[in-house]
């Protein structure tokens, strides 16, 4: 038999005479008057269709249906309270869900700084990192089944925001048996003819486009040896010998045996922007506050505080 949704002030008053054993004292602690009480206890067990409680020699008791149900009344409350700072904190960005995309080398420097920045501002929400490339972390953000992504050359669209987060300088990983290797500095003009092992295969325009644009913008036609999926594939090509590679700076916390990641000399249209990517429709504080935390580690912005 389905019976009516319990009232919480009923649960609350049968709790409180529990707790103090007495219905006069319970009527001054919920600021009701005796009667009052005695009449929303009586309501409850004729809805119960049970007796909870009965008058002893020590005062108000609780039957054996009374302290059954007292256990059960009082995670309710806790779960009625716990469940309206939920709502309050989900609305102030502080609980929920956070889904977000990564890619490439900025894993390794940015987007770690980024989450574990927020991570630790607001604890009660639930951060997932996905690996997926540009064009999958885009179809993701259309479906809502992303919330946000970080990826390189993104500018946006007119569903989808692109917003740089931080730009990264160039090296060149060299084997440390490469005459090269010697170098403090390297121009693009040192990469005529070496064997060039370029990342990544997917996402045009892409890295792998931009490093292309960088040679023939320095007068060559450059030489590719192995066109790779990732930065980690491409490091551990050079470091066994299948030529060298450019990077972003933060793909330098890479470790591989036996090469060297040597600052490439600046010239303009040399650095790469990491942007930030989600709906433009998404207002929710959730993603605000994160996006507060991207800006303030770009430099653009303040974190939000949390409330």
């Amino acid at each position: 038999m389905t019976r009516p949704p319990f009232d919480l002030r009923r649960l609350r008053h049968f709790v409180t005479v529990a707790e103090q054993g007495s219905f006069r004292g319970s009527a001054e602690a919920l600021h009701v008057s005796q009667p009052s009480l005695t009449r929303q206890i009586q309501l409850l067990e004729e809805q119960l269709g049970v007796t909870l409680l009965k008058r002893g020699p020590r005062g108000v008791e609780l039957t054996p249906a009374g302290e059954q149900f007292y256990g059960d009344a009082t995670r309710i409350l806790q779960m009625s309270v716990q469940a309206a700072e939920h709502a309050q904190l989900a609305a102030q960005g502080q609980m929920g869900r956070l889904d977000i995309g990564i890619f490439g080398s900025a894993v390794f420097h940015a987007i770690p700084r980024i989450v574990l920045g927020f991570r630790s501002r607001y604890p009660g929400v639930k951060v997932a990192l996905h690996s997926m490339d540009r064009t999958a972390q885009v179809q993701a953000l259309r479906e809502q089944r992303l919330n946000v992504g970080f990826n390189w050359f993104f500018r946006g669209d007119s569903q989808i925001a692109g917003e740089v987060v931080t730009s990264e300088t160039l090296r060149v990983v060299v084997q440390e048996q490469h005459p090269l290797a010697e170098r403090d500095v390297l121009s693009m003009d040192d990469l005529r003819g070496e064997p060039l092992i370029v990342f990544p295969r997917v996402g045009r325009p892409n890295f792998a486009d931009h490093v292309l644009f960088l040679c023939r913008q320095a007068g060559f036609e450059p030489t590719i040896a192995e066109e790779v999926d990732d930065v980690v594939t491409a490091v551990a090509l050079v470091s066994s010998g299948f030529g060298l590679s450019v990077v972003v700076d933060a793909a330098s916390r890479i470790v591989a045996p036996g090469v060297r990641f040597i600052p490439l000399e600046h010239v303009p249209g040399m650095k790469v922007d990491l942007s930030l990517m989600y709906r433009r429709e998404d207002d929710t504080p959730l993603l605000q506050a994160f996006l507060a935390e991207a800006r303030a580690y770009g430099g653009s912005g303040k974190r939000a505080a949390p409330k």
